[in-house]
């Protein structure tokens, strides 16, 4: 006789995750406050948007050199906690400094540079080290579901963090140098719920991409008796993935060594035992390498609309123009929320790349819509007029666009790169290589688009940027295959199958309880 399959609970460290990314929505790369302070420093302190611009783009290029090290760094140690909670202090304090430290006109932007450049080596831990304690706690093929509640807290966060800084601005300008004091506030919530995950939570060989299951969500879910292995397998002729049985798991080297060499492959040795692969040998894949392409194409394009469309509404406009930048953000996040959970709902169902594909071609969309919006406001101060509240909202409105494009990209990003190290014990490693491509198209973005603007125009700004993305878009069409696994597809699809057996049990259960109930109390 089979018994019935009811999954349990998750785990406390699980649920401990989204409670984390809540509170990194300010602190987990930086980009948050990097785009407030640029609107703080442009228009409370005078900057010019070319010094925003270098400082900016000094922050993109270190945080582009460290972020390969510091995934290598995250598959190497087992000390993920402490590091992420370091790089969550750190990035903090560096914040204040720069609301402190800045000087009118930009007269020492030499220490405003060394500032910026620390902080973009100090943020480059954190997305793989939120993303590496995740995956080992649930396991890749706990990752859509895990990645999309992450990223939905994440931009959730944001939105509270940052619609708090703008009001604080608003009722504080022009000195809103005090609006950062959110910052603190974010990292202590941070420190606080990453504090509940205890070490032996976290399954480091799971977290570094080499097994597909975490031990910690196997002890907190109910597994037939002859579930397969989680090592990593290939696919075999038929698809599928080649199964291995507990009792032949042996003590084995799975921490990634400090060998720089090819080779190494996790199928490809004498044992048949899981390795981890070389980082040489993981920059060979073509997938990899087409996809690190794509995510410095879009940056490159997408990287600077945000700043740019917050100037538009705040120079000029005073403390309104301030809150209405501010507004950006928050509308922005908020529609992030909801492509994070369509993302984790469907990109099983339909794959990740009709989903990516959307996410990709909403941008030229957005900057064609902005450039025509430009034009008009600027025929309104040609006229001598002030812009009419009505033509602000419509600008603002943009942001929704903003929150399916770069909602759809911070969350699909992740799970490809999932996708792509799987069974590599290189997730970290690669989600840094992703991200590191990710930092550089942003950081020449910015300085790009800054430069653009202030020698050509913000409508001229706006229409090279969109011509600029559609390039990801296409090639993301016709060169990036579907990279969504069988066995994620095949574990969703178990997922669904045992949730609606546990429904059935328990309503069967309610129907036993009431036939045994009298007629008059059921009524």
């Amino acid at each position: 006789m089979t018994a019935t399959i009811v999954p349990k609970k998750s785990s406390n460290a699980k649920g401990v995750l989204r409670y984390i990314a809540l509170f990194l929505g300010e602190v987990r790369d930086g980009l948050t406050m990097i785009n407030m302070q640029s609107a703080f420093l442009i228009v409370s302190k005078n900057y010019t948007e070319k010094q925003a611009g270098i400082m900016f783009f000094v922050f993109g290029m270190s945080q582009f050199l460290a972020q390969t090290p510091a995934g290598y760094l995250m598959d190497y140690s087992d000390k993920k906690i402490i590091w992420l909670g370091s790089a969550a202090v750190a990035t903090t304090l560096l914040t204040l400094c720069t609301a402190a430290f800045a000087k009118e006109n930009g007269e020492n932007l030499a220490l405003m540079v060394l500032i910026k450049f620390i902080q973009g080596a100090v943020t480059a831990m954190i997305p793989p080290g939120l993303n590496s304690i995740t995956q080992g706690i649930v396991g890749a093929v706990g990752m859509t579901g895990q990645v999309s509640m992450n990223e939905m807290m994440n931009h959730l966060g944001t939105a509270i963090i940052v619609l708090t800084g703008s009001v604080l601005a608003f009722w504080l300008y022009p000195s809103i140098g005090m609006l950062f004091i959110v910052s603190p506030i974010a990292c202590a919530g941070v420190l606080f719920f990453l504090a509940m995950i205890r070490p032996s939570d976290i399954d480091h060989d799971a977290a570094r991409g080499l097994t597909l299951e975490s031990d910690t969500a196997k002890k907190n879910s109910s597994a037939a008796p002859t579930s397969p292995s989680s090592s990593y397998s290939p696919p075999g002729e038929g698809g599928t993935a080649a199964p291995t049985t507990p009792a032949n798991r042996k003590s084995y080297e799975t921490k990634p060594s400090f060998n720089f060499g090819f080779g190494g492959e996790s199928t490809d040795v004498d044992d048949g035992q899981p390795h981890a692969d070389t980082p040489l040998h993981i920059i060979k894949d073509p997938i990899l390498l087409t996809f690190l392409v794509l995510c410095f194409l879009f940056h490159l394009s997408n990287g600077t609309v945000l700043p740019l469309v917050m100037q538009t509404l705040a120079i000029g406009e005073g403390r309104t123009g301030i809150l209405f930048s501010g507004f950006c953000i928050i509308v922005a996040q908020l529609f992030m929320v909801a492509s994070a959970k369509i993302c984790g709902d469907y990109s099983v169902k339909y794959g990740r790349k009709v989903l990516f594909l959307i996410g990709l071609f909403t941008v030229p969309i957005r900057c064609a819509i902005l450039a025509g919006l430009t034009t008009l406001k600027n025929s309104f101060e040609a006229a001598g007029n002030e812009t009419p509240l009505w033509l602000q909202m419509i600008i603002l409105s943009t942001q929704i666009l903003d929150g399916v494009g770069a909602g759809v990209f911070g969350t699909m990003y992740i799970l490809v790169t999932s996708d792509i190290s799987g069974g590599t014990g290189r997730f970290s490693m690669t989600l840094g290589m992703t991200t590191a491509a990710m930092s550089i198209g942003g950081t020449v973005s910015g300085y790009l688009g800054q430069a653009i603007a202030q020698d050509m125009g913000y409508r001229s700004a706006f229409i090279i940027l969109g011509v600029m993305s559609a390039v990801p878009a296409l090639l993301y069409l016709f060169f990036m295959p579907e990279t969504l696994p069988a066995h994620v597809k095949e574990n969703a699809t178990k997922e669904t199958a045992l949730k609606t057996m546990a429904s059935i049990a328990e309503h069967d259960h309610e129907d036993e309880e009431n036939s045994s109930k009298p007629y008059v109390h059921l009524t």
